[in-house]
């Protein structure tokens, strides 16, 4: 289905997201997320010269996560190779704190008390929650444990679908349903 034909309108801004997940020949797993954001006009930004033309990357920023089977982060990589600001890039040595952590319940939480606020970068955290769906979609096909099992280590409360109350949990993950709905 698709959305409702919009009122005449003019396109200002187009962020694009791009993540994709590598199995590595070492057994660990490469998930890298790339944000861009083109505005379709010309912007005056004393700090790109004058101005970031329409169509030029105003954003252009990338995160890889090198994590294992058991979603271990290993390494953390962070680039912001296009932004508004000549600080920005120095924002970017704050994500090595990831490493050690393990993507699952409560990363997120986490996450963003290691690298959000004004110690991080807004937008390279943005990426992160991309980056944990994508690991998973990644290395679930490769799971030597049941899927259903695995991702509700993952997904559990996190959505309708995935909620404790839900037929899916009640008829794939019976152990974990409750009908009480989670808070």
């Amino acid at each position: 289905m698709s959305l409702s034909k919009p009122t005449r309108r003019r396109h200002a801004h187009r962020r694009t997201i791009i993540a994709d997940g590598y199995e590595r020949e070492d057994g660990l797993w490469d998930i890298e997320a790339r944000m861009t954001d083109v505005k379709s006009e010309t912007v005056d930004n004393p700090e790109r010269g004058g101005y970031v033309a329409s169509g030029e990357a105003f954003h252009d920023m990338k995160l890889r996560l090198t994590l294992d089977r058991t979603l271990l982060i290993h390494e953390v990589e962070a680039v912001i190779d296009e932004s508004p600001f000549t600080m920005c890039p120095g924002a970017v040595h704050i994500f090595k704190r990831l490493e050690g952590t393990r993507i699952g319940p409560g990363w997120q939480r986490k996450a963003k008390d290691l690298v959000g606020g004004a110690q991080g970068c807004t937008h390279l955290h943005e990426l992160l929650p991309v980056l944990a769906t994508t690991t998973v979609q990644s290395l679930w096909p490769s799971m030597e444990e049941d899927v259903m099992t695995a991702g509700s280590k993952i997904m559990l409360n996190t959505c309708r679908t995935w909620a404790q109350d839900s037929d899916v949990i009640r008829r794939y993950v019976p152990d974990l349903y409750n009908p009480e709905p989670a808070d």
